[in-house]
């Protein structure tokens, strides 16, 4: 990493268990490489992380450049594998509980421009309560006659293709251990769907409006939680149950549990989907120069 000559400061945080290194660069001074992106968020060797927040202004920042009169600040998240990723739910909100709590932004609704878009956070206290994201609309990309399948090993299901700004592939099976180990990305067909790969959820019924489930993220693998595979289940869950409220005027909300805890999901009759559930910043240090430049 060529920049890396001091200690860089950093951050860790989670979602529901999804963590995050997160990396403060306002100014945009920072060139993050995939190699860097993967050490950082080795478990073993590095700090540990399912994927990398770093916190620019958009105006620094080329990707968010035509955003910077939306959102003062850009959302530049990495996957643990290094690669760029378009949207992280959780992610999104941790970031508005750093820049709060680094006196960046203030308490109420603030606007994070991300590689989807802008997304609208609601945040009202820098260390304590749950964060909550507008996420925007959900696309439905499958056509009539389209399908998509979902397989592990030998057995598999059918799936919804659900566009939360990121892909994901929605399968409701019977028993969330039918998922296996996913140590392994599962088999999604057509391929063609999904070009730059797709978050995978597996999707069980809890109750009325209560779904639970296990995700394996895009270029992260298993992990504790994902907030827009969250929003992909339930908006997945709502219309195979009948539910629409662009067309039935009246909100479909949804209790998620993951993993690492538990988020909630509102799809609201204008479209917006909102997210809602517990940011936390758990730590606060300098990565070691030596360490970076022994890459």
């Amino acid at each position: 990493m060529s920049t890396a000559r001091r200690p860089m400061p950093f951050l860790k945080g989670h979602g529901t268990e999804n963590d995050f290194v997160i990396l403060p660069d306002p100014d945009g001074r920072l060139t993050l490489s995939a190699a860097t992106v993967t050490r950082l968020c080795d478990r073993r060797a590095g700090i540990g992380g399912d994927g990398v927040l770093r916190v620019v202004r958009s105006a620094a920042d080329p990707d968010a450049r035509a955003l910077a009169g939306e959102a003062e600040w850009f959302m530049d998240y990495r996957n643990a594998d290094g690669g760029l990723a378009e949207m992280c739910g959780n992610g999104v909100r941790v970031f508005a509980r750093y820049l709060l709590r680094a006196g960046l932004a203030k308490p109420g609704e603030l606007a994070v421009a991300t590689r989807a878009g802008v997304r609208r956070v609601r945040i009202d206290d820098a260390e304590h309560g749950d964060v909550a994201a507008t996420m925007g609309a959900a696309r439905l990309p499958d056509g009539p006659g389209e399908s998509v399948t979902v397989r592990v090993g030998e057995r598999g299901w059918p799936a919804r293709h659900v566009d939360m700004g990121n892909p994901h592939a929605v399968a409701f099976v019977t028993d969330l251990a039918d998922a296996g180990r996913l140590l392994d990305p599962p088999e999604v067909a057509p391929a063609a769907s999904f070009p730059r790969g797709t978050n995978v959820e597996f999707v069980v019924d809890r109750g009325p409006g209560h779904l639970a489930l296990r995700v394996h993220e895009r270029g992260s693998g298993e992990t504790r939680s994902c907030g827009t595979g969250a929003c992909a289940a339930a908006v997945a869950a709502a219309r195979r149950d009948g539910l629409d409220p662009a067309a039935d005027g009246r909100p479909a909300a949804f209790t998620v549990d993951v993993p690492g805890g538990r988020l909630r999901v509102t799809e609201d009759p204008d479209g917006s989907v909102t997210l809602s559930g517990p940011a936390v910043i758990v730590a606060e240090g300098t990565v070691d120069p030596a360490w970076l430049d022994a890459e």
